[in-house]
């Protein structure tokens, strides 16, 4: 008993299996034909279907018309025959009236037995004369019906296919206008693209800049100084050249002074001056 129910248990995963299974192939197949249906639809061009249409009805009109030369032909042969078969009755005939009138009745019986032979030769040939001529108006008529139909058809065809074009292009100059075709669609990402890579770009040149400048990034080459630096490296650039500027003034006042003392004072204050060692000026540079 256990073997059995374990059977029948993997049986029925089996079935469970196959189930699943089946349903896949199902959709995959549905989806296989909606895809080659798409693709179908995509390259199909109804301009191209309308002339292949058009050039079918040509040909079912030309065999039409073949068929219509066929039994007229036909028809004439059986009209060469059932003439060559009415001047061989009417031979006949003679032949049995100069037969009998020489007094040859045997002559004349078969005269007429030959003709009367012949006679029903034509009848038949008459009869399937009329029935080749009734099928020929009718292919005839068929034929011409046929050609009418073809000439709408081919009429129409040439207004939907001009129809379709102004369409065609319309469309087209209308995505090109609104940017919503194939092309201009991947322009118009191209030049997003390019937009935000400059916009990024940008950012980041401005961010790297911010940084510099607020002294977040050291800069190797010690160049680059914050604004707080900038500041007292220019004050004390200052600062310096005015120290330089009064000593200068200083220095300058003093020999101005000094010159006049030295004219009065004569020589000896001159020797004095001269014994004693004058201070030069000196520009100290810090």
């Amino acid at each position: 008993m256990g073997a059995v129910a374990e059977l029948l248990e993997l049986e029925s995963v089996r079935r469970g299996r196959a189930k699943p299974m089946s349903g896949v192939m199902k959709r995959m197949g549905m989806i296989f034909r909606a895809k080659a249906n798409k693709a179908l639809d995509r390259a199909e061009d109804p301009r191209e279907t309308l002339d292949y249409s058009y050039q079918k009805q040509l040909e079912l009109l030309q065999k039409v018309r073949r068929g219509v030369a066929d039994v007229a032909t036909s028809r004439k042969r059986l009209e060469l025959q059932l003439n060559q078969l009415q001047s061989q009755s009417s031979k006949l005939e003679d032949q049995g009236r100069k037969a009998l009138a020489l007094g040859r009745e045997d002559l004349a019986r078969e005269a007429l037995s030959r003709r009367a032979a012949l006679q029903q030769q034509v009848t038949d040939l008459e009869t399937q004369h009329q029935t080749l001529q009734g099928e020929e108006e009718k292919l005839t008529l068929a034929a011409q019906r046929l050609q009418a139909k073809v000439d709408a058809f081919r009429t129409k065809k040439e207004t939907i296919k001009a129809t379709y074009t102004a369409a065609q292009a319309q469309t087209r100059i209308g995505e090109a206008f609104s940017g919503i075709s194939e092309e201009m669609g991947d322009v118009g990402l191209a030049i997003q693209r390019a937009e935000d890579k400059t916009a990024q770009l940008q950012a980041r040149a401005g961010a790297i800049d911010e940084l510099l400048a607020s002294g977040a990034l050291d800069d190797p080459s010690g160049m680059a100084k914050d604004d707080i630096q900038a500041e007292l490296d220019r004050l004390s650039g200052g600062t310096d050249v005015e120290l330089e500027l009064q000593r200068m003034k200083a220095e300058l006042a003093g020999g101005s002074s000094a010159q006049p003392q030295a004219i009065e004072g004569g020589t000896g204050q001159g020797q004095q001056s001269s014994s004693q060692p004058q201070d030069t000026p000196r520009f100290d540079k810090q």
